[in-house]
């Protein structure tokens, strides 16, 4: 442990599991305050409990972030348990494959929503208080799939295109402030989302799922997916005060696959 964030208090939204949960240990590990959001009361709160456990100084509260009201909520109740907050990540997001034509409205706004919405909720209701103090950083969990074109997951690609274009704008506009703000870009991380990429992508494509993932996995140079705490690494770097000059970037992690 170094404690780069030492005295910071972090919002951590999606933190119940998967790269939410790994940059939230993070930071708890670096010395962070850290405020755990996520949609579901009981793996944020089995989250909550490990943490606790480890000694770590965490809050949680169970909210919707792709609505404005519940938004508010959190914000309000994590400023009035810590008194500010100094890091945001807005990492909550969810993911369904489908070629476009099959796409209905409702899974493809349910996307939109979850993904894009989501940060401009929060980011919105967070970013006033950092620049009253002229500091904070805001962290956005886009994709590669932010970056190209992908079959069958426009809606997603799209949602994380939004993501990486937003980060830019909102980052050009404060980055006089104190407030910088990035984005981080991985490949396939190794999460549960892991087996609905497996499973609804091998029917799309009428193939056996694990022959699927293996093609996949084969296609990227390291030759392995991501892991979560490799994420949050980097995460924990644009939160550090080492990345005070670094602003409005979007941060490619995919062992090379951009490369072939």
């Amino acid at each position: 442990m170094t404690n780069r964030l030492a005295g910071k208090v972090a919002l951590v939204t999606g933190a119940s599991r998967g790269i939410g949960k790994a940059i939230a240990e993070e930071y708890a590990s670096e010395g962070a305050k850290v405020i755990l959001n996520a949609r579901g009361q009981e793996t944020l709160n089995e989250t909550t409990n490990a943490l606790k456990s480890a000694e770590h100084d965490v809050f949680a509260y169970a909210a919707d972030v792709s609505d404005r009201e519940s938004v508010e909520a959190l914000v309000k109740a994590g400023i009035e348990h810590y008194g500010q907050i100094d890091i945001l990540v807005n990492n909550a997001g969810i993911y369904k494959p489908a070629s476009f034509l099959d796409y209905s409205f409702d899974d493809f706004s349910r996307i939109v929503e979850t993904n894009l919405y989501s940060v401009f909720h929060v980011t919105q209701v967070v970013l006033p208080q950092m620049l009253a103090r002229q500091q904070g950083r805001i962290i956005n969990i886009s994709s590669t799939a932010g970056k190209w074109g992908s079959r069958n997951q426009s809606a997603y690609n799209a949602s994380k295109h939004a993501v990486t274009g937003l980060t830019r704008c909102i980052g050009l506009e404060v980055a006089d402030k104190g407030v910088t703000v990035n984005a981080i870009c991985p490949w396939i991380v190794e999460t549960d989302l892991l087996t609905t990429f497996k499973t609804e992508h091998g029917a799309i494509h009428g193939v056996s799922g694990e022959a699927l993932m293996e093609n996949v996995k084969n296609s990227v140079p390291i030759k392995r997916w991501i892991q979560a705490e490799e994420v949050a690494h980097l995460a924990v770097y644009l939160a550090s005060d080492e990345a005070a000059y670094v602003n409005c970037q979007a941060w490619t992690i995919d062992g090379g696959y951009t490369m072939i």
